[in-house]
């Protein structure tokens, strides 16, 4: 309760921060705000040539494929980077005057959000360009992104609480998300994996899962393995309930290690 308390207080903060932060990065850019799309279109195009022209992967709709899965492994694997500084990155400000330590991440994660909601606005067009058909499944993909931002919330606090406390969690955790962004099929399916083990990876991984539900709704008008659905969400609460807590119950301490 405590938790949305502190985001009804301030919502009108968590607002202007995001915004700030969306201005302040493409100030002193050419491109300007195009650089959101420049970014997933430009790990696309080498995406789609590496694997689809050198190495033979296809899949129907295959730049939707891979434009999709890039854009939500980017908002993941963001908030995940930014969280194991956010402390220490936000030094200045929390020394000073209070505030929510759970509130950087729901801002971090808003400037991520929408970065990944224009991408989505791409691959609605290039949905229409590429006639893939639209059918009722497709509002699945509300569930999901329910559960996927749940589960990220979950892990950016965890990660968050760690990293003010072991400086060199930065450089595993780059390790390990390199080791997850080729595990969670952001540019091949799972169906092309040798039975079972594919079905494994994918079930087992809740990025790998999450993004491969979005295209089952989306492009593929299939629907999700609703049980491993129901799984994934109750670990993603329990899993942002006790990253909560945790930082609840520590933050008070952040400021003297700092």
């Amino acid at each position: 309760m405590r938790f949305f308390k502190d985001i009804k207080q301030y919502r009108g903060y968590i607002v202007y921060a995001a915004k700030s932060r969306l201005k302040s990065e493409v100030s002193n850019a050419y491109f300007d705000w195009l650089w959101w799309i420049l970014e997933p279109f430009g790990l696309m195009i080498v995406y789609s040539v590496v694997f689809g022209m050198l190495l033979g992967t296809y899949e129907d709709y295959f730049t939707v494929f891979i434009f999709l899965g890039n854009a939500m492994w980017g908002f993941f694997s963001k908030c995940i980077t930014a969280s194991v500084r956010m402390i220490k990155n936000n030094e200045t400000t929390i020394s000073k005057v209070y505030l929510p330590k759970t509130i950087l991440v729901i801002v971090e994660m808003l400037v991520n959000a929408y970065k990944m909601l224009i991408c989505f606005g791409i691959i609605a067009v290039m949905m229409l360009i590429y006639r893939v058909p639209i059918t009722w499944r497709i509002i699945l993909i509300i569930p999901i992104c329910i559960i996927f931002f749940i589960f990220v919330y979950g892990c950016c606090v965890v990660v968050m609480h760690i990293g003010v406390f072991v400086a060199d969690f930065s450089y595993v955790l780059g390790i390990v998300l390199n080791m997850l962004m080729y595990m969670s099929g952001i540019f091949y399916s799972f169906d092309n994996l040798t039975p079972p083990y594919g079905m494994i990876l994918q079930n087992v991984n809740p990025v790998a899962f999450l993004l491969t539900s979005m295209r089952q709704a989306l492009m593929y008008s299939q629907t999700p393995n609703m049980i491993v659905m129901i799984i994934w969400a109750l670990i993603s609460m329990l899993l942002a309930i006790f990253g909560t807590m945790i930082i609840y119950k520590n933050e008070n301490n952040y400021v003297k290690v700092i």
